[in-house]
């Protein structure tokens, strides 16, 4: 079943535009707006149109007052139609955030002394919790607070976290163990050790994180503003510039009048890179919002601008690749032996194993071989898998049961004394993994008795996936801890570029660090505690809503869904974030070329009539000209709006490609678009006027 994602609210959403509207006055104030130093200007600038206009009412100014006044009024909304643009982006987010504040509630929790069923429990307010504390929560309650279940297992409601009403198993042992505050058991009980303090669950980091007004500057927007400050303080100079030269022609052509402030005003707006100064915040509060739709958590801006320029992706195989949870499906014996007695010895190797895959072991030969036992014998040994040893079981009234790769089988038996093992061993290993299937080598003390096939099966429609992935020069490398002739034929199987298998915590911090040493971006999913390390040095680490608190804590993106195949929408999120910043920047530093034939013929018309054979869009008069020109700077803002917030359209295609491609569209369109813009304003107040 597809997972759900949220609705984005419409940006024409009446009570959105309503509640925009008010604080885009409010950002007018320019403690806020400093944070925008290009608008800043703008908005100094309309200020001085506003004095003019006035001074022209009282006839201290010889430039018409409909003209001054026009002019300033346009100036004012050009800084509306910005500071609206932002808090447009940030009122969904706002309204994302009141709905989890709704979710943070004070509830009772009943605390326990350790983590058994049955003991006492005592009712405490959810704020007294601390970390390492054990709670008991049963069918109908609320989960106090962020945790890990360690006993039990019960089906969870996490709409009030993620919006997907339908009900999750979380369970002790595997990789869906954790648990998030604000959620509601419906069915069955368990036991949760909490992981967060109050004021640090994940409902609060969230709700932080949703307020756009918050986030912190990436570096790339960094760098992008101190290319449009530069931009605007070069056309400062410019403008400043054109008055006394203007004064100067004057007296030495003996005719026309200088360049009055207001012209010289509007000419400067028109120039500064007003359109994508004004979209900038907007386009990365939205990109933020958009993986807020796919119940995606951006940790840091910084993280999603990684995204956008990943070319190296490493992805776990279960549950990314393959359907993740794999069956057991047979038990074949070796040496001599019974598949009776190979699934006696898986069984018991696995009672206490409370991964899916132990599990399904269990499952295979109660049903097929009729075994009954479900509990380890009183006083057994549990011996939990690890990266390491790569291998699990149980040691019971002196006999050691053991479950594992092949490697670590053998090892394990001849370290018992064995001194042989099955000739077909290798054989039958071999032949499972070439079939892309997980062999499982099952041992009774030194002697080894057969193998028990765990069925993987590759995900429908991931092969496309991967093969969008390399035509934009992104390198899929699959990390597996199976051998590797079931990595070869699983990687064959789903196409992707690369694979490393038998990997280890270790081994995949190497990887990683070999990648970023030749200059790769790296991307990695993880859920586990062995992960924590790699998800750390990896520069975009997604770390599953159910895995364990250090891997939630090492990555700086977290997917409340937890389904590892987000890896792929996130990096299409940051590279469509990436697009949008660029196109929109080259819009509106290509937007000038028109502003040029209209603005400077009609400033210096009057001491260079030559200049009329710059009015090639043939403007009715220089006023018109100008305002057109202000005008179409205003209002195109507002029209980009919503691209910016929807983000231009992603295309899976090489760099060079899309570049050529994005300037057609947006660098010939910005350099056409102005001229029929202000043309057809022109019209308009030639009617007016």
């Amino acid at each position: 079943m597809a997972k759900h994602t949220q609705q984005p609210q419409s940006a024409f959403d009446r009570e959105l535009i309503g509640g925009a509207l008010a604080d885009s006055l409010k950002k007018l104030d320019p403690r806020s707006l400093w944070r925008n130093p290009v608008m800043l200007c703008v908005e100094i600038a309309s200020a001085i149109t506003l004095i003019t206009f006035v001074m022209s009412l009282t006839g201290s100014n010889r430039e018409p007052a409909w003209f001054t006044g026009a002019v300033s009024v346009w100036l004012w909304l050009t800084v509306i139609f910005s500071t609206y643009a932002e808090a447009l982006a940030e009122g969904r987010g706002k309204a994302r955030a009141a709905s989890l504040r709704k979710a943070r509630t004070d509830i009772t929790a009943k605390l326990l002394a350790g983590p058994e069923f049955g003991g006492t429990s005592t009712a405490v307010a959810a704020s007294q919790l601390r970390k390492g504390d054990y709670i008991l929560v049963e069918a109908n309650d609320m989960i106090a607070g962020d945790g890990d279940v360690v006993a039990g297992a019960a089906l969870v409601n996490e709409s009030a976290v993620t919006g997907e009403s339908a009900p999750v198993i979380r369970e002790s042992g595997g990789d869906r163990s954790a648990v998030t505050g604000g959620t509601t058991v419906i069915a069955n009980a368990i036991i949760v050790r909490i992981t967060a303090n109050p004021g640090e669950t994940f409902l609060d980091r969230m709700i932080c994180l949703i307020e756009g007004a918050k986030r912190r500057k990436t570096p790339n927007e960094i760098a992008l503003e101190v290319l449009l400050i530069a931009l605007t303080l070069v056309f400062l100079l410019v403008c400043a510039n054109m008055s006394p030269l203007s004064i100067y022609s004057v007296k030495a052509a003996g005719h026309g009048t200088p360049v009055s402030l207001t012209i010289l005003v509007a000419l400067f707006v028109c120039l500064a890179p007003t359109t994508i100064a004004a979209l900038l915040p907007a386009i990365g509060i939205a990109g933020m919002d958009r993986l807020f739709q796919k119940n995606v958590i951006a940790l840091s801006g910084r993280a999603i601008e990684a995204a956008g320029d990943v070319n190296v992706l490493l992805l776990d195989k279960t549950g990314t690749i393959t359907l993740g949870n794999r069956e057991a499906v047979a038990c074949v014996p070796l040496g001599g032996h019974s598949e009776q007695e190979v699934a006696e010895a898986a069984l018991m190797a696995s009672l206490s194993d409370e991964t899916p895959e132990g599990r399904s072991i269990v499952a295979l030969v109660r049903q097929k071989y009729g075994f009954t036992r479900d509990a380890p014998p009183a006083g057994s040994e549990a011996i939990v898998f690890s990266a390491d040893t790569r291998l699990s079981g149980i040691n019971a009234d002196g006999i050691q049961y053991r479950k594992g790769a092949a490697d670590s089988a053998v090892a394990f038996v001849r370290s018992l004394g064995a001194t042989s093992v099955p000739g077909d061993l290798g054989e039958t290993v071999d032949r499972i993994a070439r079939g892309g299937a997980t062999p499982l080598v099952v041992s009774r003390n030194e002697e080894i008795f057969g193998v028990v096939n765990l069925k993987d099966i590759v995900k429908g429609g991931i092969q496309e996936r991967f093969l969008q992935l390399r035509s934009m020069g992104i390198k899929t490398v699959m990390i597996t801890g199976d051998n590797p002739l079931t990595a070869a034929a699983i990687a064959a199987e789903a196409q992707v570029d690369d694979f490393l298998a038998q990997a280890k915590p270790e081994d995949k911090l190497r990887l990683i660090r070999e990648y970023q040493e030749q200059g790769f971006m790296v991307a990695m999913t993880g859920d586990g505690t062995n992960d924590a390390p790699a998800l750390a040095q990896a520069d975009v680490a997604v770390a599953m809503n159910t895995g364990t608190q250090p891997a939630r804590e090492a990555a700086n993106i977290i997917d409340l869904d937890s389904n590892p195949t987000k890896l792929l929408d996130i990096v299409e999120v940051g590279k469509q974030i990436l697009m949008t910043r660029g196109n929109l920047t080259t819009f509106s530093i290509s937007n000038d070329i028109a502003k040029y034939f209209a603005i400077i013929p009609a400033a210096l018309l009057s001491i260079y009539p030559q200049l009329g054979v710059l009015n090639v869009m043939h403007l009715a008069s220089p006023y018109s000209a100008i305002l057109s020109a202000v005008i179409f700077n205003a209002i195109i803002i507002p029209m980009l709006v919503p691209l910016a917030l929807k983000g231009t359209r992603f295309r899976p295609m090489p760099a060079e490609r899309l570049l050529i491609h994005n300037l057609l569209i947006y660098g010939v369109g910005g350099i056409i678009a102005p001229f029929v813009g202000i043309k057809a304003i022109d019209l308009v107040v030639g009617l007016l006027a």
